[in-house]
């Protein structure tokens, strides 16, 4: 099998001769240093070493955001908005189309790649919890659902018409294969908002996006770090079909999710914080997430960056029980 079939056909609890073997998130900068000064070559795209050095399959992201190159440029008082009519003023730094422009440029590239079943690809959209919070602040876009409701719909309305752009015009270089709205929106403890501002606030938005995502035959996931279990039927109702990167630091638990949600997908959970104790850690690991891997409609990966406290050595390690489990949890 090639890697879109296999990743294809996990996704929709079909059989594979093996698991993928990915790493969905970009390894901080301290981590490649770090395998670099102990042997790794130091090739001019980092993300080479995951496939040429170390073999993992490939996985093109191409994260287009809602904001422009420009914006980050922006003095940091003028980069937030507080009413409508800051937001106004920010608009021309929004919904950059050049940024897809210069996507879809670069992944016509890769299509050939990608028709041959050799590449697998990643599209991720500001999220409409993510989007306004990069423009309200942290405290402010909370206190914004009940001061600035109208401004709210406002933004993820436009969010909404830009995120629909972005896809009509990928889908005219190249078929994304999944999709992640970035979101961020649950903690440690659970979601950073109540189901009520979900429906009212999120879920018009996502019923606007994800049919039309999916009529491109993408699947649409969700990107949200910490506790998500409690908010999965908010996810399903909203057509979401899954989610990344289950966090184990945060109680987040594979298994249960798979009892408790049968058909939903679930990419990482393997606990990075095992990855610089042993091998017999690791492995224990792996042994834990096996039952949800043979389930299907799950793809192991490390459920964050590989922290910096990881050695090349370990790493080797943990990249052959990944091989080992890859094939141990395939359904076949």
């Amino acid at each position: 099998m090639n890697q879109r079939e296999r990743f294809l056909n996990v996704m929709n609890f079909k059989p594979v001769d093996r698991l993928p073997m990915i790493e969905w998130a970009g390894w901080w900068d301290k981590t490649i240093a770090r395998f670099i000064s102990e042997g790794a070559p130091d090739l001019p795209v980092k993300e080479d070493i995951k496939h040429t050095y170390f073999g993992l399959d490939r996985l093109k992201q191409y994260w287009i955001g809602s904001r422009s190159r420009e914006f980050s440029n922006l003095a940091a008082d003028k980069r937030k908005i507080t009413d409508m009519e800051t937001y106004e003023r920010l608009k021309p730094y929004l919904y950059d189309k050049s940024k897809v422009d210069a996507a879809v440029e670069d992944a016509a590239k890769y299509k050939k790649m990608h028709d041959d079943g050799e590449l697998v690809v990643w599209i991720t959209v500001d999220g409409f919890f993510w989007f306004p919070r990069t423009l309200f602040g942290i405290e402010d876009h909370l206190y914004a659902f009940y001061d600035n409701p109208e401004l709210m719909h406002r933004m993820n309305q436009d969010n909404t018409h830009y995120i629909k752009y972005v896809f009509e015009k990928m889908s005219e270089a190249i078929h994304p294969d999944f999709m992640t709205f970035a979101e961020d929106m649950s903690y440690n403890l659970g979601p950073m908002l109540s189901e009520d501002m979900f429906d009212e606030f999120l879920l018009p938005y996502y019923k606007q996006t994800v049919p039309y995502i999916e009529s491109l035959g993408t699947i649409p996931l969700v990107d949200t770090d910490g506790q998500l279990e409690g908010m999965i039927p908010w996810l399903q109702r909203a057509g979401i079909r899954g989610a990344l990167p289950l966090e184990r630091k945060a109680g987040v638990d594979v298994n249960r999710i798979r009892q408790n949600y049968p058909d939903f997908l679930v990419i990482g959970a393997y606990d990075k914080m095992v990855m610089d104790v042993s091998e017999e850690a690791m492995r224990e690991e792996f042994e834990r997430l096996l039952p949800t891997m043979k389930s299907g409609g799950y793809i192991p990966s490390v459920d964050h960056q590989t922290p910096p406290g990881v050695s090349l050595e370990n790493y080797w390690k943990y990249l052959t029980l990944l091989k080992e489990y890859s094939i141990k949890g395939a359904i076949r």
